[in-house]
């Protein structure tokens, strides 16, 4: 069954995309609309800031997918983690046993580990703003108008280097988007969902918006002790954004924002036999065989109901924008944001307490970016850039593990405290020039300097039981300061076949920078703390083309990656936890994307994606045979979150009725192949290729001044894993998360 889903998706996709052809006879021969459908001619046009200027999407030599506030919504997307299956190559979901973090590769980069000392792989934006840590990212798209997803390297037209991608998320512009809208949803789960939106103008120069959500369930994963269930949600968001056009040649957007989010433990399940280890007399004992089969999404914990997941996100920022003249146009954004979690993370997730961990996070940071941008009409668009980002994080964890050794019988109580402190500055200046040097023919390149200095100190505890009170003691981790540099430069060649097609080739390098181990416990981890950053060049080449008639869209990208210094975090002996600059990997694939509109009522939209991730090398002295922790259960044979196909499917029907509302129709299938979910490729942790189907249908009042939506998300209710945690060193921890089980809910909008 679920090959021959993969087999629609694949022919769907390849369809769609190839298939755009210059399709002037086919508007010709397009069936006129039956009675009671909707009557459409072309595919509305898709328009994106790339490249930091509004541009058609069949113009930008950038991998690039986007989704507009409606797409989002027949996506049953609520969150940034529905864009899961949606984007070539990607992979977005909720981040390991964290309520608000969002785990995101691209292209087989991001970042393998959760702490606040990993750099993320792929940066993410909101109205331009770069938010520097996966906590808090995780957020909903109540008042977003668009999200674009960049894959491959990122840092000549934007504010931080990525290796990965980006996703780049536009929200509402109170000049644009007059008037208001409220809904309310409710579904499984004890789901409650109330947000609303109002934008007006005090003036012709001043126009102010208000955005707000409040997002409640109850949990799907049940509490086995009773009791409250886990992985629930009790958020509170708001926006509130003051525009200024002061003049034709002056704008600026004044924008606040505030999350508050209390939520239950996001528990996983326990994929491998947990293990307690006994001094004396020697030997070990499984407290609780690995789990099997499919999940019943049902867990037990050793913290006490009160023990959850807070957060409170705040922001403000500030752009500007200048027409200096009829040429020259000068952006500036100014950003602060503060961020500020509690949570307790059962890494074991079971009633047994060998991996819990408090990790409090108190983060700020502060940056500036100025755009200079050049036009002169016709042939050439130069942008040269400045930015500057100061962040500051300081940590306080507590780990707890009474259950992973024992002496004569009794458990030794063992408890480790953790504080740390991280600043990170970095400074860059950018250039980037396009350049039609001949008719049909653009030329781009661009180059990038950057600097980031990173100091940081830290101190561990350790407070063990009587039997091992010997052992007791701290380990300083002395303040320490490290800088790295790099320069990162662009290119691509650009070639106008027609006014329906255009194919470019590009090299593009990336950069993400070195740190400090946070999970360093040990005197000999201090001194081997620090890591080197990362590189890629990614070498692409694609065409992008549009029918004649306007009726079908796609794009065909193929890419070779060279990957070198892949910061893995690997785990060695109990409480060490090395970061190793160990890997190269050559990544190369192929990915399509296509819409196509079939009559003039049914629109279908496609992805397929290809992905052959390798390492050329991975230096780990854990697999040497000579090592006295040898493990034959590690391997590298797979790279992480890296399937080798991705494919999805949507169709939508719309009609209108006799009463002049409309209805419409839809869903879709999204296929991902087999994904291992840890660098060191555990069999447990490892996913088999799924397919996943969600269903919807909305209706429109005359005047769209109500809608109601109604769907069905994950309608065959299938059972797959989306991330894992893995510590095997610690009691054999290795612990996998699950994507939402079926779920069904109904919305209701007014608009006015």
């Amino acid at each position: 069954m679920k090959r021959k889903q993969l087999s629609k998706a694949i022919h769907g996709a390849l369809a769609v995309s190839l298939l755009v052809g210059a399709g002037s006879a086919a508007a010709q021969d397009a069936p006129a609309a039956k009675p009671g459908e909707q009557e459409a001619k072309t595919l509305d046009a898709v328009t994106v800031t790339a490249r930091r200027r509004a541009e058609s999407i069949l113009d930008v030599p950038v991998a690039v997918s986007a989704f507009g506030e409606d797409e989002l919504k027949d996506m049953q997307a609520s969150g940034i983690d529905g864009l899961q299956g949606a984007v070539p190559n990607a992979n977005i979901v909720q981040g390991r046993g964290s309520a608000n973090s969002v785990n995101a590769f691209i292209r087989g980069i991001g970042q393998p580990d959760a702490l606040q000392t990993f750099d993320p792989g792929v940066g993410l934006y909101v109205d331009d703003v770069y938010y520097s840590r996966i906590n808090g990212a995780l957020f909903s798209l109540f008042d977003v108008s668009q999200v674009e997803v960049l894959r491959g390297p990122q840092g000549t037209l934007y504010g931080k280097n990525s290796t990965g991608g980006a996703i780049k998320v536009s929200t509402k512009n109170p000049f644009d988007h007059e008037g208001g809208a409220a809904e309310l949803t409710l579904g499984d789960y004890g789901r409650r969902e109330g947000s609303f939106y109002y934008s007006g103008k005090f003036s012709e120069t001043v126009a102010a918006s208000i955005a707000g959500a409040k997002i409640v369930n109850d949990g799907y994963v049940e509490n086995r002790a009773g009791g409250h269930n886990f992985n629930d949600d009790d958020t509170e968001a708001l926006r509130v954004k003051l525009a200024f056009k002061l003049s034709d040649a002056f704008s600026a957007t004044l924008a606040l924002d505030h999350t508050k989010q209390d939520a239950a433990l996001s528990m996983g399940r326990p994929m491998a036999p947990l293990i307690q280890t006994s001094i004396a007399p020697a030997g070990v004992k499984v407290l609780q065989p690995g789990e099997t089969g499919d999940w019943d999404h049902a867990a037990e914990t050793s913290f006490s109901p009160d023990k959850g997941q807070t957060l409170k996100h705040d922001g403000a920022s500030l752009a500007m924008d200048w027409d200096l003249s009829e040429q020259w146009r000068l952006k500036s954004v100014t950003a602060y944001r503060k961020l500020k979690t509690e949570s307790y993370i059962d890494i074991d997730a079971s009633k047994y307490e060998l991996g819990d961990v408090l990790v409090a996070l108190d983060q700020d940071q502060k940056s500036q970016e100025f755009q200079l941008h050049y036009d002169n009409g016709s042939t050439l668009h130069l942008t040269f850039g400045a930015y500057w980002l100061k962040e500051h994080v300081t940590s306080y964890q507590e780990a707890y593990a009474d259950d992973l050794f024992t002496f004569l019988g009794s458990p030794i109580a063992f408890l480790r405290t953790i504080g740390d402190d991280l600043t990170t500055t970095s400074t860059a200046a950018f250039a980037h020039a396009n350049w039609e040097f001949a008719p049909t023919w653009t030329l781009a390149a661009g180059v990038r300097w950057t600097k980031d200095k990173k100091d940081y100190e830290r101190t561990t505890s350790t407070f063990w039981g009587p039997a091992l009170a010997a052992l007791n003691g701290t380990v300083p981790f002395p303040k320490t300061s490290a800088s790295w540099t790099a320069t990162t430069p662009s290119v691509s060649l650009q070639k106008k076949f027609s006014d329906h097609l255009m194919g470019y080739v590009s090299a593009n390098r990336g950069y993400k920078s070195g740190g400090f181990n946070g999970r360093a416990n040990t005197a000999y981890d201090v001194l081997h703390a620090k890591y080197d950053p990362e590189f890629v060049w990614t070498y692409e080449a694609g065409l992008k083309a549009q029918s004649a008639d306007g009726r079908r869209r796609g794009g065909i990208t193929a890419f070779v990656s060279d990957y070198k210094d892949f910061q893995a975090r690997v785990s060695q002996d109990v409480g060490t936890f090395p970061v190793l600059n160990a890997a190269e990997l050559d990544i190369k694939g192929i990915e399509l994307e296509g819409s196509t509109l079939v009559g003039s009522a049914t629109t279908i939209t496609a992805q397929f994606s290809w992905l052959d991730a390798q390492y050329k090398r991975f230096e780990d002295f854990r697999l040497d045979p000579g090592y006295a922790g040898y493990d034959l259960n590690v391997n590298h044979d797979h790279v992480p979150f890296s399937p080798k196909v991705t494919a999805r499917v949507a169709v939508q029907h719309g009609f209108d009725l006799a009463n002049g509302s409309r209805l419409a129709i839809g869903g879709d299938l999204s296929y991902r192949g087999t994904t291992w979910l840890s660098v060191d490729n555990r069999d447990v942790l490892k996913q088999d290729y799924y397919s996943v189907v969600g269903v919807y249908g909305v209706w429109d009042s005359p005047q769209y001044t109500w809608q109601v939506r109604a769907g069905i998300r994950n309608l065959t209710d299938e059972s797959y894993m989306v991330e894992g945690q893995e510590f095997a060193s610690v009691g054999n921890i290795q612990t996998a998360y699950y994507g939402l089980p079926r779920n069904v809910y109904l919305s209701v909008r007014y608009n006015f």
